[in-house]
């Protein structure tokens, strides 16, 4: 059946009045398209400033069996800011809650904080949060956890998944779960009893699936961002710790983040970076053996035409242009809390690629 959004966008100015919604064919136009190379038109953009207008926009979607698009800054690079039907889109300023713990083990915020302004909080503190996305200059919280969006830092130790705490959640038919919130979680149990049965099940059935279990281990002992957390089917007992887990990577599909309180992690006061040239991909890969180990945060490959791709940038040094073809770089970076390690953990790894 197909769907009316005539209807539907007259249903949304109802319930949120003329200013949040939006079927301007430019305005639809630009929202069509985020940091990826997809465009996708949505039929109506709704910018939601608070949670009660996401709820309403969500039974709106209902009523019409219309689908909807969470969007938060779309730094993301694979199309998961963009749809058909409703875009509904964080606000300018609403969902911009920054709260943390009186020892700053913790940081609670809204999904419309952007990632560097949590660390900026936490920065006098010497902590920051786990995930470090290229794009944390923009990215916002709650694209951050619903997209894993790790870093070259965080690796598998300290992204979304290893430091969330606890979420504040809207699913699909209005109801709302804090994770983090007893009295939340028993109401969660009477209305939605057969949803934590069945994860308790699931969890069951794949923990004894030893060849399943065996590859969800594998798959996700290595860098996997992509699609659901099923690891957290392996990794937890409690369907509410499962759920909470499975927030991540689920790029929206099952339920809206209204907020996230992670752990936050140490933040080191001293820093070391090096660009290293070698003469191939090879002999650039032979090296992260070598490197592995404490005295290396992160290392990142760049190959050949990566290295051209930045060749005369600003900032960039002025001997990329004189590389043989097909050399290959790798960005190395050591971090300490004293300047004595970090002299250490550089000498060490300058010894490690001495030859």
């Amino acid at each position: 059946m197909s769907i009316n959004y005539k209807l539907v966008i007259d249903d949304l100015r109802t319930q949120l009045g003329d200013h949040p919604v939006t079927d301007d064919p430019v305005r639809r136009f630009a929202w069509s398209t985020d940091a990826s190379y997809f465009r996708i038109v949505p039929e109506v953009v709704v910018h939601a400033e608070t949670l009660e207008q996401v709820k309403l926009t969500l039974a709106v979607a209902r009523k019409h069996d219309a689908p909807v698009t969470f969007r938060a800054a779309g730094t993301s690079l694979s199309g998961q800011a963009i749809g058909e039907g409703i875009l509904l889109i964080l606000g300018h300023d609403g969902f911009r809650k920054i709260e943390v713990s009186s020892d700053a083990k913790q940081i609670t915020l809204g999904a419309a904080v952007i990632g560097s302004d949590a660390n900026a909080v936490l920065a006098p503190l010497n902590r920051k949060i786990g995930p470090d996305p290229a794009t944390i200059g923009s990215a916002k919280i709650g694209g951050i956890v619903a997209n894993n969006a790790s870093g070259m830092c965080c690796g598998t130790a300290q992204n979304s998944y290893q430091t969330i705490a606890s979420a504040k959640l809207l699913f699909a038919d209005g109801t709302e779960l804090d994770t983090g919130c007893e009295k939340s979680k028993a109401a969660f149990v009477k209305s939605h009893g057969k949803i934590l049965d069945a994860l308790t099940e699931l969890s069951h059935m794949t923990r004894h699936n030893t060849v399943l279990a065996d590859r969800i281990r594998k798959k996700y002992s290595i860098k996997n961002t992509t699609g659901y957390g099923i690891n957290s089917l392996l990794d937890f007992t409690d369907p509410f710790d499962i759920i909470n887990h499975l927030m991540v990577g689920m790029e929206g599909t099952l339920a809206f983040i209204n907020e996230v309180t992670y752990h936050t992690v140490n933040e080191a006061k001293f820093k070391a970076s090096a660009m290293a040239v070698f003469h191939n991909m090879e002999d650039a890969a032979r090296a992260i053996p070598l490197i592995n180990g404490e005295s290396v945060s992160a290392a990142e490959l760049l190959d050949w035409p990566s290295i051209k791709a930045v060749t005369g940038k600003p900032g960039m040094p002025d001997w990329l242009s004189e590389l043989p073809a097909l050399s290959a770089i790798l960005l190395i970076e050591s971090r300490a809390d004293d300047d004595k390690t970090l002299d250490n953990y550089t000498q060490d790894v300058t010894a490690k690629l001495a030859g």
